[in-house]
């Protein structure tokens, strides 16, 4: 897809959602390596912001990234 103003929109939705999609991937990858006996964390701690009226933490793993690759590549094929 080309990349402009009009597709930018475009572009963040894609990057939120491969990075959404991407993080509950790995989760359900840990718990299966969980109850498989094998103990996998490469999770970073949280990253946020805290104002008093608002806090906004996230915790990145492999699979964000990986979502957020994924999702730039499919913008950039489309």
């Amino acid at each position: 897809m080309r990349s402009g103003k009009k597709t930018a929109g475009t572009l963040v939705g894609l990057l939120l959602l491969g990075f959404v999609v991407g993080s509950l991937l790995w989760e359900v990858i840990e718990r299966i390596m969980s109850a498989a006996g094998v103990s996998l964390d490469l999770s970073v701690g949280p990253v946020g912001f805290d104002v008093h009226a608002l806090a906004v933490s996230l915790r990145p793993n492999p699979g964000s990234l990986a979502g957020v690759i994924a999702a730039a590549l499919l913008y950039r094929a489309l």
